[in-house]
């Protein structure tokens, strides 16, 4: 038994040192607030920007926002490219009947479900995917906050503009103005 407690694992980092690079210089090279942090199985810590899609930020999003991005912490596990980084939002938190309602795309133990099925990961894909994913939960969060929708949206805002237009109503509103209407619902999931 004593040669068992001598075994340490190798981190996915020593297995993987090529992937490893590439996570870096990627998420250096597209969020540059993120550190990496060694602890456990490795992972990311800082705050995503607002908007780092593709297309033009809506009008108003930095007001529905507060002028923040998501706060993260994206953890790594040992079976990682095989496996996804689990991504907690810090700030905001969901609170903790959101991590028991589908309609808000978080799971149980408070990370975001980024995906529709177990098998959507492809171990090749960037993690920068699930970064972008989780800065445009961040927006839909914040609509859904606002009662201006019932449930975020099957695919997410990432490549779907739906909800640009909703972004700058929104952020229209006085304070306070309870009168939002949620649109027809643009999709259920992940």
């Amino acid at each position: 038994m004593t040669a068992l407690r001598n075994i340490a694992p190798i981190n996915w980092w020593d297995a993987e040192p090529a992937r490893f690079a590439r996570d870096r210089d990627e998420v250096a090279a597209r969020f540059q607030e993120l550190t990496w942090t060694p602890s456990g199985a490795g992972g990311w810590v800082g705050r995503l920007p607002m908007w780092p899609l593709e297309r033009p930020e809506p009008p108003g999003l930095a007001r529905l926002l507060g002028g923040a991005g998501l706060e993260v912490v994206i953890a790594y596990r040992q079976a990682y490219p095989m496996v996804p980084p689990r991504i907690y939002p810090i700030d905001p938190r969901p609170e903790p009947v959101e991590c028991t309602q589908h309609r808000w795309h978080v799971n149980g133990d408070g990370s975001l479900c980024q995906f529709q099925t177990d098998t959507a990961w492809d171990p090749r894909d960037s993690i920068c995917e699930l970064i972008l994913k989780a800065a445009a939960w961040r927006v839909e969060y914040a609509l859904m906050k606002t009662e201006a929708l019932e449930q975020m949206t099957l695919h997410g805002i990432v490549s779907d503009p739906a909800l640009d237009n909703l972004v700058t109503t929104i952020s229209e509103k006085p304070e306070g103005d309870d009168s939002a209407v949620a649109p027809e619902p643009v999709g259920t999931g992940e």
